[in-house]
C-alpha cells in the first residue's frame, strides 16, 4: 500500500487531458519513486517515457525527424471521432497510451494505478477514438522498450572491494560500477567525453581544492553562508525528479505547441540519461576518493600544502559512488544546454523549483547558467565535490545537452 502513495497522490491532482506531456511526466518520476529507483535508472525510465511521447504526438505526420528507426503507422485517429473534433485530443490520448505501456512494463506492481491514470487520460474520447488512440499507443511504447530491452541496465554490479585478506571494509556496494557501459540515447558510447585524469595529488590545484572543500563544505563549517548551507541542502535531491520543475515552469509559458514540448521534454531526458552514462564511465575509470575520505587521509597525499582533520564530516551525505566528476554538475549543464538552446542563454524572465530536500524553501533565476551555477557550487559547499570535479562535469553536461540538440528530433 506504501509503495504507491506517492503516485496516488499525483493523480489526485491532474485533471483529465489538461496537459499530458507534464501529467504523465509527473506520473513517471512519482512511480520511479515508488520504485525506488536509483537516480540514473530514473533518468532511463524517463528518457524512455518522454521519445515515447514524442513518437505518439509528433507521429510520422509532424515537423520533426522520429528518434524511432521504425515508427509504427501514422496516426489514424480521425477528428470527428473526438470529442470536440480535436485531432489534437487524439495525439494527447495516443501520448498517454504510450508512456502508460512504458510505466506498466517498468513498473508491474504499479499496474493498477496506472491503468487507472490512463483512464483519466482518455477522457472524453468515444469508443472508436479511444481504442484507436490506445492501439497506436500501445504499439509506440512497445516500440521504445524493445529499442532499450539490451541496452545494459540491467547488467550485475561486480564492483569489487578493495582490501586484503580477512580485513573488514564498508559492506554497502557503490552505485553504478557497471552504467558507464549502457547504451547511449545521442551519444555513441558511454566514454565518447571522458575527462582527463583529475589533478595529481601533489599539485596545487589539488590542496587548492582539497582545503576549500575543508574549509566550506564541512558539518561544522564557520565560514559557509546560510544561503550556501540552504543550497548545499536544497540540491541533494538527486536523478530527473531534481530538475523537473524549472523545465515544467519554462515549457508552460504561452504560445508553445505540443509537439514542441513532447521534443523538448525528450531532448532534456535523453540528454540527462546520456550525462548518467558519462559520468559513471569517468568515476569508474578514476575512481578519485571523496573529500571525507581525502580530508582524513591528507597526511598521506604526500602534498605538505594539504592537513589530516581526524574528525571532518561533510554537511550532506556522501553519495556511495566516486568522486571525478560531478554528477550533478553534469545532470544540471546537460539539462542547461539543451533548455538554453530553446529559450536563449540570457535573461529569459524569472524560472523556479521548489526542493524535497528542503521543505517550504523556493529558489528563482532569471538566466539558465545562474541555475546550474548554483547546483554546481552547492556541491562544493555541501562537502562531497571538488571545484575541479564541478567544473570538468559542467563542461561534460553542456557537450552532452549541445549534442542531443543537434543531433536527435530534428526538424524536417
Amino acid at each position: 500500500m506504501t509503495r504507491t502513495i506517492v503516485l496516488v497522490a499525483v493523480l489526485a491532482t491532474i485533471p483529465a487531458r489538461a496537459d499530458v506531456i507534464r501529467d504523465w511526466t509527473d506520473i513517471g518520476l512519482a512511480s520511479a519513486a515508488n520504485a525506488k529507483q536509483p537516480p540514473a535508472a530514473q533518468a532511463r525510465s524517463m528518457a524512455m517515457v518522454h521519445v515515447a511521447m514524442f513518437e505518439a504526438i509528433n507521429g510520422t505526420d509532424g515537423p520533426y525527424r522520429p528518434y524511432l528507426q521504425n515508427l509504427p503507422a501514422a496516426p489514424k485517429v480521425a477528428a470527428a471521432s473526438v470529442a470536440g473534433g480535436r485531432d489534437g485530443d487524439g495525439r494527447a490520448a495516443r501520448a498517454a497510451a504510450a508512456a502508460h505501456v512504458v510505466l506498466a512494463a517498468l513498473f508491474a506492481e504499479q499496474k493498477a494505478t496506472l491503468d487507472g491514470a490512463l483512464e483519466k487520460s482518455l477522457a472524453g474520447l468515444d469508443a472508436a477514438a479511444r481504442e484507436a488512440a490506445s492501439a497506436e499507443g500501445r504499439a509506440i511504447g512497445q516500440a521504445v522498450i524493445s529499442l532499450r530491452a539490451n541496452d545494459g541496465s540491467l547488467a550485475p554490479n561486480t564492483f569489487r572491494p578493495v582490501t586484503t585478506p580477512g580485513k573488514y571494509v564498508p559492506t554497502a556496494l557503490p552505485v553504478g560500477s557497471t552504467w558507464g557501459a549502457v547504451k547511449p540515447w545521442t551519444m555513441a558510447k558511454g566514454d565518447q567525453f571522458r575527462p582527463p585524469a583529475p589533478p595529481d595529488l601533489r599539485s596545487k590545484q589539488w590542496a587548492a581544492d582539497l582545503n576549500e572543500i575543508a574549509a566550506v563544505g564541512g558539518k561544522t563549517s564557520t565560514t559557509r553562508t546560510p544561503q550556501q548551507t540552504e543550497a548545499a541542502r536544497f540540491w541533494t535531491m538527486v536523478g530527473s525528479a531534481a530538475y523537473v520543475q524549472v523545465i515544467h515552469d519554462l515549457a508552460s509559458r504561452p504560445g508553445r505547441t505540443p509537439v514542441q514540448n513532447a521534443r523538448l521534454y525528450a531532448l532534456w531526458s535523453m540528454a540527462i540519461a546520456d550525462s548518467y552514462i558519462s559520468v559513471f564511465d569517468a568515476k569508474y575509470a578514476y575512481l578519485l576518493w571523496r573529500p571525507i575520505t581525502a580530508i582524513r587521509n591528507a597526511d598521506q597525499d604526500d602534498n605538505p600544502a594539504t592537513a589530516r582533520d581526524a574528525a571532518w564530516e561533510p554537511l550532506v551525505d556522501t553519495p556511495m559512488h566516486p568522486e571525478y566528476p560531478c554528477a550533478h554538475c553534469i545532470n544540471s549543464a546537460a539539462a542547461q544546454a539543451v533548455l538554453e538552446a530553446e529559450f536563449g542563454a540570457g535573461n529569459i524572465g524569472p524560472f523556479r523549483s521548489t526542493s524535497s530536500t528542503a521543505p517550504g524553501v523556493t529558489h528563482t533565476w532569471e538566466r539558465l547558467a545562474d541555475f546550474q551555477q548554483e547546483v554546481s557550487n552547492a556541491r562544493i559547499w555541501g562537502g562531497v565535490h571538488y571545484r575541479n570535479s564541478a567544473v570538468v562535469g559542467t563542461e561534460m553536461g553542456q557537450r552532452i545537452g549541445k549534442l542531443a540538440v543537434a543531433s536527435a528530433l530534428q526538424p524536417k
